[in-house]
């Protein structure tokens, strides 16, 4: 039925959830203690699908004045902090992306993200979602974040795949896949994942018609 595809491997936020503006005004949040803060415009354009410590690195050299990484380090617990608290309130993965993962059932999943486990594995659970991945790949798990193939290849490792569609929305995830040697899908929005990866698999996995229309 999808002998073609062996693996999806699932980016989490931006792909699977829509958590980079909830991510970007708990960093607004943080930083106003230190009188900085970040348009959602360059947040968006710049610092999404890297590491929190090398967005505050980005941050501080372009901030005015500029800051060093050992200034800004001090207000991550507090933007984890809030992250955790609002996160975990639920609503961030839609209802047509769970129906999905439903759906995909008879082909193994991943997620694959730069975030730490005590972030992502929370939210996965609120929204009674993790049961639907047979792996999952945190930030804290491996030696090298993305653009690295690290984090893709090791969940190709975990599943017991030697390819996998990857849904991406950064260009660091986007290259991580490809250096993986996986077909990358990349993603505008969180929202259009269910009708990106339907128009994808479509004739080759038997949905029912209501999910492909």
């Amino acid at each position: 039925m999808h002998s073609q595809i062996e693996a999806i491997l699932f980016d989490f936020d931006g792909v699977l959830a829509d958590t980079e503006p909830l991510h970007w005004s708990c960093w607004n949040e943080a930083l106003q203690t230190l009188g900085v803060s970040i348009t959602w415009e360059a947040y968006s354009a710049h610092c999404i699908g890297i590491s929190d410590k090398a967005f505050l690195e980005a941050l501080g050299r372009v901030s005015t004045p500029p800051r060093s990484l050992d200034e800004l380090w001090p207000t991550y617990p507090l933007k984890k902090k809030l992250f955790a608290e609002r996160a975990t309130r639920g609503g961030l993965i839609s209802a047509e992306t769970k129906a999905l993962l439903e759906e995909l059932h008879s082909i193994p999943l991943a997620v694959v993200t730069s975030s730490a486990t005590s972030e992502i594995r929370a939210i996965l659970e609120t929204e009674k979602v993790l049961d639907c991945f047979q792996a999952t790949v945190y930030g804290d798990e491996v030696t090298n974040l993305k653009p690295h193939p690290e984090p893709y290849l090791t969940a190709m490792q975990r599943l017991g795949v030697s390819s996998a569609i990857v849904l991406e929305d950064s260009g660091p995830g986007i290259a991580s896949g490809r250096a993986a040697g996986c077909e990358v899908l990349e993603v505008k929005h969180a929202s259009d994942v269910p009708a990106l990866l339907r128009a994808r698999l479509n004739g080759q996995l038997s949905l029912p018609a209501s999910l492909l229309e």
